[in-house]
């Protein structure tokens, strides 16, 4: 029932910069106490100590290898005159507050200690003090993975909630039987693994660092203070950490507050009205916006594709609904310092060119997006296209989550149908196949956003558009993605993607999570994601733009400022603001 600490002693040369390091990586080394050098006392710990002794096994270090262990420090008490001792909060400390909401300790139940794994998160460096995350692992049911992260991380100093849930590849790690540290501890069924920071991520930055002379604890031999375990009752909605389920293969957990998780949702309430009375309230699905900025939120890149040439007898064919939310989404990303790129049909290329290029004229976008075609060559095409050698077990970087925005959707039968069944396959290159692919690739993620059911994406919902959405029958687009997004006008969920983007961003939970708790939050970049945000003047002059070089609005074919046969000022606008 006390807190356990570790300990780690340094010569006092090095102390200043390794406080500094704890610091930058507090979820691993939260620091309780520093001593003086010399000093084998802390008072504020344990009222009658010893850092020599209380311990009951020490590991050396002499320049970064492990020489031995012993069971007192005594015989160095010379050099320790010179040294500095640091005592780091434990995860053993928050086992009693996870065992309160009734979660099992396996390795407890398996008698023995906690897995311990190198990843190949680098810690945030300060001078000689560099290295990789240590983390510890502790399987959890999943029915009870947010009650575990609730009841962990109002407890900051016991290294607080976990940095990642989930496939252990994702942190490098590649065999759960084979920890670096501690014991294997097997998983139930059922249950997920679940990573903390731990404090062996001291051991190796003095590793690293190849001072002359260094101890630590030996794993599992811990210092035990007096001070008693307390569990922390978190109250505050901005607080109240939210899990949720961002992918299967690999299986991957995010995190967000609870106050981020209810703007979002209110996000998603004010896009799903239905000024053209469609009927999409049946297409809807609850927290498709929420679980797809998450994942949007974790990607590293991602590729971007709209682009409905319902006026088959105009040129250029394409419709206003779509390119204005593809562009608010690119912007944002480009913002959060992600790589995105725009895909569309090789006929439109030129069109897709100007708009970018006066995008960024306007502020829209910062920096131009990169402009990609996609043409169906041979049975391997969308796989050469999103992998290394078309190999399925590498996806390429750069595409790591496409998003559809009002992109025309393959339907059952091969063709791509307006809303009025007019069949406009010729137009249209087969971009699907990229969405087709994707669900084979492990990582990669698809959203597909709509307003009718006949977009690219809307597969999941395809049942309710042949049921409720009129011709749904025959327009409705057969391809799915991970994540459908459905809104009264495709351009607003594109706008709610970017501000659900913004929010997660200043989101401390999950900003904690994305950056595996390591290093400080961005809080000197919020003024530039804040900048990135559509506005009525950015989409606006945008809609002019589009106007300016024939697209038209999708019901009407007219070259007012509408979008869907709905005005600018009185409709979009609004809902704009609203947004923000």
């Amino acid at each position: 029932g006390y807190k356990q600490a570790s300990v780690v002693i340094l010569h006092k040369s090095l102390a200043d910069d390794f406080e500094k390091f704890c610091q930058a990586n507090d979820a691993a080394l939260p620091l309780l106490y520093r001593s003086k050098p010399g000093d084998w006392k802390c008072p504020s710990l344990s009222s009658d100590s010893d850092t020599r002794t209380d311990c009951l096994q020490y590991r050396i270090y002499e320049h970064g290898a492990c020489t031995g262990s012993l069971n007192s420090l005594k015989e160095y008490s010379e050099q320790l005159k010179d040294m500095v001792t640091f005592y780091l909060d434990c995860s053993f400390s928050f086992q009693k507050a996870v065992q309160s909401v009734g979660i099992p300790m396996r390795y407890v139940e398996q008698k023995c200690n906690v897995s311990m794994y190198k990843t190949t998160v680098p810690c945030y460096s300060v001078s000689t003090f560099s290295c990789n995350l240590v983390v510890t692992m502790r399987p959890v049911p999943e029915s009870k993975l947010e009650a575990a992260v609730q009841a962990a991380s109002g407890l900051k100093e016991a290294h607080g909630a976990p940095i990642h849930m989930g496939d252990p590849g994702l942190l490098g790690i590649q065999d759960l039987s084979k920890p670096d540290y501690g014991d294997s501890v097997h998983l139930h069924p059922g249950d997920i693994p679940v990573f903390w920071a731990c404090g062996a991520t001291g051991v190796e930055a003095v590793i690293n660092c190849r001072a002359p002379l260094a101890f630590t604890h030996s794993p599992g031999h811990m210092f035990i203070t007096d001070i008693k375990n307390n569990n922390v009752t978190v109250r505050s909605s901005r607080e109240i950490p939210q899990v949720h389920c961002i992918s299967q293969h690999p299986l991957h957990y995010s995190m967000v507050s609870a106050e981020a998780a209810q703007k979002i949702k209110t996000l998603e309430t004010l896009i799903g009205t239905d000024p053209g009375d469609r009927g999409i309230i049946h297409l809807q699905r609850p927290d498709e916006l929420l679980k797809a900025s998450l994942s949007l939120s974790h990607a590293r890149s991602v590729l971007i594709t709209t682009g409905f040439p319902t006026h088959f007898t105009y040129d250029p064919p394409e419709e206003n609904d779509g390119p204005p939310g593809a562009l608010a989404v690119a912007a944002m990303l480009q913002a959060l310092e992600k790589e995105v790129a725009i895909v569309t049909d090789q006929r439109a290329m030129n069109l897709n060119k100007k708009i970018i290029e006066e995008a960024v004229q306007l502020g829209v976008l910062k920096r131009p997006v990169p402009l990609l075609s996609y043409q169906k060559e041979t049975a391997d095409s969308a796989l050469m296209f999103l992998c290394e050698n078309g190999n399925p077990g590498k996806p390429r970087h750069v595409f790591d989550h496409l998003i559809a925005i009002e992109r025309a959707g393959m339907a059952a039968d091969g063709n791509y149908y307006n809303a009025r069944k007019v069949n406009i396959k010729h137009l249209v290159d087969p971009i699907d196949e990229l969405f087709l692919a994707a669900q084979t690739i492990p990582g990669v993620r698809t959203t597909g956003v709509g307003d009718g059911g006949n977009e690219l994406g809307m597969g999941k919902v395809k049942d309710a558009v042949k049921k409720h959405i009129k011709n749904g029958d025959v327009i409705a687009c057969d391809v799915e993605a991970d994540f459908t997004i459905v809104a009264g006008v495709s351009n607003w969920g594109g706008y709610a993607i970017a501000c659900a983007l913004y929010i997660l961003s200043t989101c401390e939970i999950h900003d904690r999570y994305l950056r595996k708790a390591v290093g400080f939050p961005q809080l000197s970049k919020r003024t530039a994601w804040l900048s990135a945000l559509p506005s009525v003047t950015k989409e606006e002059k945008l809609l002019k733009t589009l106007v300016q070089h024939g697209v038209r609005s999708g019901k009407t074919a007219s070259l007012e400022m509408e979008v869907d046969g709905l005005p600018f000022y009185t409709t979009h606008s609004l809902l704009i603001e609203k947004l923000l």
